[in-house]
């Protein structure tokens, strides 16, 4: 690109040779200065939106800032008539020194003076500096002699990376000679191994604060793994290791091929494209990938929503791909700067400690802590020996050397349908899932280096793979691999303590590689769209075929696959009280080993979601449906305790609790205002407590008790008071006021009008349990509206959030509401799926109490921002819903009341 300054300063300067001074002549410096800015802005944005690659509106900033400043160096030194001009130069550092400056980024300059050009540097200095500012530029700076750069590169591994990055812009090219060679080439050739070292250590701070995983939700595409930081880590330290000053002096020494330096040239050009465009968007600096900025980007560039993916999820797979490939080939420049150093738990070994050679067979061996190949052709005379390198590395508990994965990456080709069944590599495999305690490293490792995604197809449609929610923190490949560590740790008993129960089946598990395999496996069908669980388990069959599995383990794994999602969705979402959904789930299981792996398999499932996803009452409801099923599994029989029989023993038991305390006569008569359903689903001790509470209302408006389970971390709160219309809605309205979360509930209204309703609760998050004076307000407030003397609407409004605090955002589904007829014999079941907001649960419960509708059971299930609530409903006659216009107006005026809460 032309840039023609003329246009905008019209009158040359000649340093040393003006009459007016810079103060008057400064205005029209500024304002010509902005109009250059402006126009020249507008033209790379220009250029940008037309579809110019990331490295062209990279180098034409960096032109624009070099044009700009220069112009300005002359402006700002013309009526300066000392020497200083002869030992001054203006230097570029740090990304604008290497010429990679994005739109709007930070631009860091120096003002290098020798002999007798301080003084010139500092007055030129305040002047463009001062001028860049009104600008409104983020300029970085300093004036620095030659000892000052060498004292403060010695103390700061910051500030010396940042001098390699070296690049003249303007001044006296003579000083900057002298600054190359007085401070920039030692420098260079400082303590290298130190600087390693310290890049090492900094790399690995930089991860932690950042995100240690290229797979993370919302990227910061500089800073976090697999960003461009990755790229220049890896060049900083081959520079400083090889005494390079560029890509193309790597190439010219060896360290690099042509074909890596052309990779690194790719991966910069991409990653910087979609820099360009997220600092555009955000009207300056910014390096967060966040959620409405993904959906805008990816339009940017041209994706689109198909059948199988959003636009937003192909454009974030690509990237996590990419952001993959920059970690490996950042990762081997690494490891070429760093051969001669083995780093083991922050101690650095010399080579020249050298260690034996140890033969392994199969063409491979042990040397330096890593399995090397002592052929380059290994693989192409035998592929399936690629699987085997996995499985020595395992057994060894050494990692792969970089030359041994340089060779598996460029054999991937290789690997045909006939290798993947092939005797050697499927065996191979096997003892590797075999290795429980480490079969999550080796299944990482393979997925890394694209293995996996070879050996197995299937799951390489998943690769990188991307959900567009703020509930699925990692990408579908991520999120399985964390699932299978999760069943690891349990096998570890790393849970023992406080998941007991899932500790003492994951040990009875008799084939552990096979619950490993199901995991791998369970979520491949999110590669093809909807209903993944059944496209998933279709695709089960041919695997099972490659890799030699017998029929029963075929089968099985099948099952695990198609039915991976159903423990979760009936512990949170159903009536799990509901005898004939529990037989029902019980005959789908069929044996206890079925199960047995599914409540394993779910658990892993939940927590590797991301953090705070599985939650303490998740797993008590979890395991409340396994021991249930389990208990009709092991008796051999699908019939339960006959119900009669059951009730009968359990009001025999409540009389005898309470008979002495309360008379035997109002024992039983309150048993008979009671329901089956009420009597069916409660403890004896439970009932009786209720039944105090209610002889303790007499003349108050209402009973109220808290319970805390601490382990569990929410509380059980009853209410006891004369029914209602809208009673539930007003106690939900009551509890959003206290941002108190329900997380699910269980209504009952006896004979004589008496309401019971039993509710778990808990705080906000970080806050499971709520203290005793808040419970306290919390009774005082229900009291005054179930009397008429408060407002729940005015409670509920209260709580909402301001319109000015600013919001998050996050990706938004269309809300709906699916009614369904068959789950239960009494009631119809309504799922709402939505998006969480204040005052949501109130909404809809006032708006089913505004409809005449009864809720007889609600389970609340909040997912980060995603709300899937259920509530069981029935007329006023006690009939379910089957009117298809009634329907239609339910779900009518649940949407409405949503979108409007």
């Amino acid at each position: 690109m032309n840039f023609d300054l003329q246009k905008f300063f019209p009158v040359p300067v000649v340093q040393g040779a003006v009459s007016e001074s810079y103060e008057k002549r400064r205005p029209e410096i500024l304002k010509g200065a902005q109009s250059f800015l402006k126009h020249y802005e507008s033209v790379i944005k220009d250029s940008h939106r037309a579809g110019a690659g990331g490295r062209d509106i990279v180098h034409q900033t960096t032109a624009l800032a070099d044009h700009l400043i220069r112009h300005l160096y002359v402006e700002a030194a013309a009526d300066l008539h000392n020497r200083g001009p002869q030992d001054s130069a203006l230097i570029a550092l740090g990304g604008y020194g290497r010429g990679h400056l994005n739109p709007r980024s930070d631009i860091d300059i120096m003002f290098y003076y020798s002999w007798r050009g301080r003084e010139f540097s500092e007055k030129v200095a305040e002047r463009i500096l001062y001028l860049m500012w009104d600008l409104g530029l983020d300029v970085g700076y300093s004036v620095r002699g030659g000892r000052d750069c060498l004292e403060m590169a010695e103390k700061d591994i910051t500030a010396r990376t940042a001098l390699l990055d070296s690049r003249f812009i303007t001044g006296n090219e003579a000083t900057f000679q002298e600054y190359e060679k007085q401070v920039l080439n030692k420098v260079l050739n400082w303590n290298s191994r130190k600087y390693l070292l310290e890049k090492i250590e900094e790399n690995k701070n930089r991860l932690k604060k950042y995100g240690a995983s290229i797979y993370m939700l919302e990227p910061n595409i500089k800073e976090g793994e697999g960003g461009l930081r990755d790229l220049h880590t890896g060049l900083w330290m081959a520079q400083i290791k090889f005494k390079a000053r560029s890509l193309g002096e790597l190439v010219l020494k060896g360290v690099l091929t042509e074909k890596e330096s052309l990779e690194f040239e790719q991966a910069f050009d991409y990653l910087w494209r979609i820099r360009n465009e997220l600092h555009y968007l955000s009207n300056g600096k910014n390096e967060q990938l966040r959620f409405d900025q993904q959906e805008k980007i990816a339009q940017f560039l041209g994706y689109r929503d198909n059948r199988k993916a959003l636009a937003v999820e192909q454009f974030m797979q690509d990237y996590y791909a990419h952001a993959n490939h920059v970690e490996l080939i950042s990762s081997r420049l690494m490891a070429k700067a760093t051969q001669d150093l083995q780093v083991h738990a922050g101690l650095a070994v010399h080579a020249s400690r050298r260690p034996i050679r140890r033969m392994v067979g199969d063409g491979f061996f042990l040397y330096g802590g890593k399995l090397h190949a002592d052929s380059n052709a290994i693989f192409e005379e035998n592929p399936s020996l690629m699987m085997r390198a996995f499985l020595l590395a395992q057994e060894y508990r050494v990692d792969l050397a970089l030359h041994l994965k340089t060779l598996i990456r460029n054999s991937l080709h290789l690997i045909n349908d006939g290798v993947r069944r092939s005797r050697g590599m499927v065996d191979d495999f096997k003892a590797i899932l075999r290795h429980t305690e480490s079969v999550e490293a080796s299944l990482r490792l393979m997925h890394h280096l694209k293995f996996l995604s070879h050996f197995i197809p299937e799951f390489g449609r998943i690769y990188c793979k991307v959900q567009h929610d703020a509930y699925h923190v990692y990408t579908i490949d991520m999120h399985t691999l964390l699932a299978i560590g999760e069943m690891v740790r349990l096998w570890k008993g790393d849970y023992g303590d406080i998941h007991p129960v899932l500790t003492r089946v994951a040990r009875d598990i008799e084939k552990r590689e096979l619950l490993i395999l199901a995991i791998l496996l369970h979520d491949i069908g999110k590669g093809e769209g909807h209903d993944h669980a059944n496209k998933g388990a279709d695709m089960v069959p041919t695997i099972a075929r490659r890799l030699g599995l017998n029929r029963e383990d075929s089968q099985r794994l099948q099952f695990l696959v198609r039915h991976h999602l159903k423990m979760a969705h009936i512990s949170q979402r159903r009536d799990m009280h509901d005898e004939t959904l529990i037989v029902q789930f019980a005959r789908l299981m069929g044996m206890s080993e079925n199960l047995k792996m599914l409540y394993l398999l779910t658990f892993a499932d939940i927590k590797a979601v991301g953090p705070d996803v599985w939650t303490a009452w998740k797993g008590m409801l979890l395991r409340e449906l396994y021991e249930t099923i389990y208990d009709i599994l092991e008796r051999g029989d699908f019939k339960l305790e006959k119900r009669s029989e059951k009730v009968r023993n359990r009001k025999r038991r409540v009389v005898e609790l309470l008979s002495e305390e309360l008379g035997e006569r109002v024992v039983k008569e309150r048993l008979r205002m009671m329901s089956t359903r009420y009597l069916f689903a409660h403890r004896s001790d439970a009932i009786a407590e209720h039944i105090r509470m209610i002889s303790r209302l007499r003349g108050e408006t209402l009973c109220f008790k808290v319970e805390n389970a601490v382990e569990e971390g929410y509380a059980e709160l009853t209410v006891v008071t004369l029914d209602m219309p809208a009673l539930f809605s007003m106690i939900t309205g009551v509890l959003t006021a206290f941002a108190i979360n329900i997380l699910g509930a269980r209504i009952y209204t006896q004979n004589d009008g008496v309401a019971l309703d039993i509710l778990q609760v808990c705080g906000p998050p970080g806050q499971p349990l709520i203290a005793e004076e808040k419970w306290e307000k919390v009774r005082e407030h229900m009291a005054a509206v179930l009397e008429g003397r408060m407002m729940v609407d005015e409670l509920v409004r209260k709580r909402h959030r301001p319109a000015w605090l600013p919001t998050l955002e996050r990706p938004k589904v269309p809300s709906r509401v699916e009614v369904d007829n068959e789950i239960s014999e009494k009631y119809t079941v309504v799922d709402i799926f939505t998006h969480d907001k204040v005052g949501l649960l109130y909404a809809i419960t006032r708006t089913l109490s505004q409809m005449g509708y009864y809720i007889g059971v609600s389970r609340i299930s909040t997912k980060v921002d995603q709300v899937a609530d259920t509530f069981y409903i029935h007329d006023i006659f006690g009939y379910k819903i089957h009117d298809e216009d009634k329907i239609k107006e339910l779900r009518e005026k649940l949407l409405e009341a949503i979108e409007t809460c």
